[in-house]
């Protein structure tokens, strides 16, 4: 077991739970009822995507403080903390890390299991929808908060008929601090 494995099981067996079938049926019938507000299934993508940004911005704080995770010293390690103990913390599940570009920029993090996919089939009328994009949000807002700037898409659903889902994450860039010029310590 990784050290980060071990911190995301200490991490979960701190936290408190719900039970995982009331996460999962609220969930859908979030989307359910997005499905039915929105015209397109690219325009409840965007919803879902949206929620999981303000969700994850505050999420971070949480996580950094229960954690107590060292400070990340590359996006490789920022991913494996992600998948090994943001996961595990808060949805009980470590996904993989894998599919690593040459710069190590980029990777896709992979679902063995998603538990917002409990219990859930997707109409063929759906091939569009994005069940699960609010974890791609959450990426998004959690690291904004903590200065990186990332895109994350679902490249893999199981709902849509792929063998696993897959986000694939990528560092657009560092924000640097934007504090004035007045604020900054002599």
């Amino acid at each position: 077991m990784t050290s980060h494995a071990r911190l995301g099981e200490a991490c979960f067996s701190k936290v408190d739970k719900i039970s995982g079938e009331l996460f999962t049926l609220t969930y859908g019938a979030l989307v359910a009822q997005l499905v039915k507000d929105y015209e397109s299934h690219e325009e409840v993508n965007k919803q879902l995507d949206h929620m999981g940004y303000n969700i994850g911005v505050r999420l971070i704080d949480e996580f950094l403080a229960k954690s107590n995770v060292p400070r990340c010293r590359d996006f490789r390690e920022t991913a494996e903390t992600i998948a090994k103990v943001g996961f595990k913390m808060f949805l009980g599940i470590s996904p993989d890390v894998g599919a690593f570009n040459q710069d190590g920029t980029a990777c896709n993090i992979i679902f063995k299991d998603n538990p917002l996919e409990d219990f859930v089939e997707l109409p063929a009328t759906c091939k569009e929808l994005k069940y699960s994009n609010i974890l791609c949000g959450i990426i998004r807002g959690a690291l904004e908060a903590v200065s990186m700037r990332v895109d994350a898409q679902i490249v893999g659903d199981v709902l849509q008929g792929d063998e696993r889902t897959e986000i694939k994450v990528e560092l657009k860039q560092m924000i640097e601090d934007e504090a004035g010029e007045d604020y900054h310590e002599d």
